[in-house]
């Protein structure tokens, strides 16, 4: 039997819920509207979209997304729910990251016949190990750039996000490398506007960082914003790399599955992949995207990182959700002979010593970059105190001790817990 894609929905209608999973499978394959002469029995067959399954869930009395007005009498207020899982031959889209995002979330959360339709789930065939070269350094190649062989990553983000020129970036940088943080991040809206460009901003900040790891033999891993065009991205990349930088970052919604599988067959240093834009596809529970299909697709094409959000975080996310999407970035893509993908999930938004404890007893593990802002910026004991608050923070968490016992004898910790609680 010939390789197949597999996908799982959440979806509402008030059809029967046969017609409408049959709606779905033919509008992404080979039907339309209506049976045409040429969708002979045999095409149908070889490329038609199959129904796998129906578990058939409540039934509600309100749509939950807008529905057609002339779609009311159909309703007759009784909108279905299921959980379905469809699939596709391999063959009528080949392991091509671009047109499987066209063939699972196109076109079908358009269809009249749906009240919710949320992608849930993806199941890919080996074919995609072959064609796509999935993360180049990940957890353990991140760790050997950044020289921190244990523990999380410590990191922060440029802030203010925009208005800093290079220079005054990069005395922002200066204090942070003295202040003993493992990471460094542009923000998602800097990249190379023209108050501060990339050529800049590399040109101020690597001098600082490789005359630190000159002095210590610890070199801090910067990730540069080089979103843009896919030429554009190359050259930024390759003048990152010339001044000896270990990471390049880019908005991976925005820049797209092709232009990072482009930038990511180009690239010698890490890639940091930031989901600028995910509540787009998350935030509803009725139509739209969960992490455990989207991160699949953007480690095949081959990031490092990628963001998770943190608990307790600015955001609408849910801390289960957030620990659920940080073990899907540590857990294998395929099977035992097949490389395993996995990335270094990246906690942000919101974070401080605070949230430590708690990320770490939900996550069981240190194979993470936790970012935080305000979390070092803030602190009272300024950014050298905030950088140690969160190494303490860590240093108890591992070590299971309580935070507010180990806090009476680290006055860092106990500053942050003071400020963020």
């Amino acid at each position: 039997m010939s390789a197949r894609i597999h996908a799982r929905y959440f979806i509402e209608t008030p059809y029967d819920l046969e017609h409408a999973a049959q709606v779905m499978a033919g509008e992404q394959s080979s039907g339309t509207f209506t049976r045409l002469a040429s969708e002979t029995d045999t095409l149908r067959e070889a490329h038609g979209a199959r129904v796998e399954s129906i578990q058939r869930l409540e039934v509600v009395d309100q749509p939950s997304l807008p529905m057609r007005a002339d779609l009311a009498p159909i309703a007759a207020h009784r909108y279905r729910r299921a959980l379905v899982e469809i699939s596709w031959p391999l063959e009528n889209l080949g392991p091509s990251l671009p047109n499987l995002s066209s063939t699972v979330a196109g076109n079908l959360f358009e269809l009249k016949e749906f009240s919710a339709l949320k992608l849930l789930d993806l199941e890919l065939p080996s074919a995609f190990v072959d064609a796509y070269p999935g993360p180049q350094f990940g957890t353990t190649g991140t760790r050997r750039l950044s020289g921190i062989e244990s523990g999380p990553l410590i990191g922060t983000i440029i802030k203010p996000s925009v208005g800093l020129t290079p220079a005054q970036t990069a005395e922002m940088v200066e204090q942070l490398i003295e202040g003993g943080i493992d990471f460094i991040k542009d923000d998602e809206l800097q990249a190379n506007g023209p108050h501060s460009p990339l050529k800049a901003r590399v040109d101020a900040i690597m001098p600082l960082i490789n005359a630190h790891a000159e002095r210590t033999g610890k070199k801090v891993m910067y990730a540069f914003n080089i979103s843009g065009d896919i030429d554009e991205m190359r050259g930024h990349h390759d003048y990152v790399v010339a001044a000896g930088g270990t990471c390049v970052m880019v908005a991976i919604n925005s820049v797209g599955l092709a232009g990072v599988t482009q930038l990511r067959r180009h690239c010698q240093v890490a890639l940091h992949g930031h989901r600028a834009g995910w509540g787009l596809y998350s935030r509803s529970p009725h139509i739209g995207m969960d992490f455990s299909a989207y991160h699949k697709m953007w480690r095949l094409a081959g990031v490092d990182h990628i963001h998770v959000n943190g608990l307790r975080n600015k955001f609408s996310e849910e801390d289960d959700s957030v620990i659920a999407s940080a073990r899907a970035c540590q857990t294998p893509l395929f099977g035992a002979s097949a490389p395993d993908y996995t990335v270094m999930p990246v906690f942000s938004s919101g974070q401080s010593a605070a949230q430590v404890a708690d990320t770490h007893a939900a996550l069981g593990n240190t194979d993470l970059i936790y970012c935080c802002g305000g979390g070092i910026m803030a602190h009272p004991g300024g950014i050298a105190g905030g950088v140690a608050s969160l190494r303490q923070a860590w240093e108890a968490a591992v070590s299971g001790v309580d935070l507010i016992d180990f806090a009476r004898e680290h006055r860092e910790l106990a500053q942050a817990m003071e400020t963020f609680r």
